[in-house]
């Protein structure tokens, strides 16, 4: 028979070792073993435990001695110690039941929820609105009282407010565009045909004989004088063209001699004007009155300076001053690999200019030339007073004067000129079209096309109109 074991008098106070704490802790927090074969009947292991328990009091003053010790320790020891430490800081469950009792009685909350709860306002504020929880990290979420609703219910939330605020949202009108109002072209426009007007009233009501014009517009003077205009313009336009090369080639040689009278040609005939250098060439009798080319030409200078070749002269040499430059212009466009590809193949610089540099130059030389063709009729004007030519202007001014219709009489040759000039600029239109089919690749339309292009629109448009 096996003796009971002694119980220990309630007087007498144990005093714990100092390093059997953390031992008495994890005892009291480790599940009860297994019962081993030999142990003793659970109602003497219930005895000796309620004998060797220790009132709350001596715990509480066993830890704040072992509290110091314990400070000592390593960081992972205290770790881990943690959790043993709050459990032997809560309060008993009697007591915690007197407090809820006592809470419920007076309406107030145990000390414990309101210290959880301040907790909790402490780590989510009021102030912030939902969609702050929404992006807020998930450890903020981990106590389930604080977000009471799952993931799907806040996703769903989101996106029906997404969709109502896009339900919601304000379409922008139409933008309205208002003409920009140009008064001031209204006004310029109206000044430009009330001024055109008070010229057309002033010439309608002077005293100007228009029925002459028609009369004496195909009268042989008249028509006599307009044949030597263009025959005066052609030539000096001819004279001024060729010796305008011959000039243009010679400015740009690498010899000194060619370069410098060349260029002193230009200076002297382009700074002096041509009115000036018609009367020198009709007076050139006055200083030498013969005239001695030697087995060429020999003559006395009136019989020769004419007012036709005085003419010719002084507007064709005049214009090669020009035109040598325009050439000049034209010469210089072309690349100059043309040049050296074509003395490459052996040809010579006469042959390489004639068949290579001038064709492709005429696309940049043609356009100023007309322009100074159409020039050359207006100013062989200058040779009915300078030289005494019988051109269109001097024809006019006879007829004028024998008549007395002088004003009616300028107002036909500027009649004729501007036909002139008309006729010549559609040539000049038609010569430009030819030289530029190496570089455009659609050649503009000519006048006559234009028309037909037009006449065949309306001959092909439906009777019943356009659809679409």
């Amino acid at each position: 028979m096996t003796d009971s074991p002694e119980k220990p008098e309630p007087d007498k106070k144990v005093q714990p070792e100092p390093g059997k704490e953390a031992a008495d802790k994890a005892a009291a927090s480790a599940p009860e073993p297994e019962k081993e074969a030999g142990e003793k009947p659970a109602e003497d292991k219930k005895a000796a435990e309620k004998a060797t328990e220790k009132p709350a009091e001596e715990k509480a003053e066993e830890k704040a001695e072992a509290e110091p010790a314990e400070k000592n320790a390593d960081e992972e020891k205290a770790a881990e110690e943690k959790p043993a430490e709050k459990k032997a800081t809560e309060k008993p469950a009697e007591e915690k039941a007197t407090e809820e009792k006592a809470a419920e009685k007076t309406g107030e909350k145990p000390a414990e929820e309101k210290a959880s709860e301040e907790k909790a306002s402490e780590e989510k504020p009021a102030d912030k609105p939902d969609l702050a929880k929404k992006d807020a990290p998930a450890a903020e979420k981990d106590d389930p009282a604080d977000d009471p609703a799952p993931a799907s219910s806040s996703s769903s939330s989101s996106s029906s407010s997404s969709s109502s605020s896009s339900k919601t949202a304000v379409v922008p009108e139409a933008i309205k565009a208002i003409p920009v109002r140009h008064y001031g072209r209204w006004i310029s426009a109206v000044l430009v045909l009330g001024l055109l007007g008070l010229l057309v009233n002033a010439f309608a009501t002077a005293n100007v004989h228009y029925n002459a014009i028609p009369d004496y517009i195909f009268d042989s003077t008249v028509i006599t004088g307009l044949g030597k205009t263009v025959l005066i313009s052609l030539l000096a336009m001819l004279l001024g063209l060729v010796l305008g090369i011959v000039l243009a080639v010679m400015r740009l040689s690498k010899n000194p001699v060619t370069s410098s009278v060349s260029w002193l040609y230009i200076w002297f005939f382009r700074g002096t004007p041509v009115y000036v250098q018609l009367l020198l060439w009709f007076n050139l009798a006055l200083i030498f009155p013969y005239i001695n080319l030697g087995p060429i030409y020999q003559d006395e200078m009136s019989d020769f300076m004419t007012p036709f070749m005085a003419a010719l002269l002084g507007l064709g040499l005049n214009e090669a001053a020009y035109m040598s430059e325009i050439v000049r212009a034209g010469i210089q466009s072309v690349d100059e690999g043309q040049t050296e590809a074509a003395h490459a193949l052996g040809m010579s610089q006469g042959r390489t200019l004639r068949r290579i540099v001038l064709p492709q130059a005429m696309r940049v030389i043609v356009p100023p030339t007309g322009n100074e063709f159409i020039n050359m009729l207006k100013t062989s004007s200058l040779a009915a007073s300078a030289a005494q030519y019988l051109e269109l202007l001097r024809s006019t001014s006879d007829i004028g004067q024998t008549t007395g219709a002088t004003v009616e009489m300028l107002f036909l040759a500027a009649t004729w000129y501007l036909i002139l000039t008309s006729v010549f600029s559609v040539g000049q239109f038609y010569l430009e079209r030819h030289y530029a089919r190496g570089s455009l690749r659609t050649l503009p339309l000519t006048p006559w096309q234009k028309v037909r292009k037009n006449l065949a629109s309306f001959s092909n448009r439906p009777s019943g109109g356009v659809t679409v």
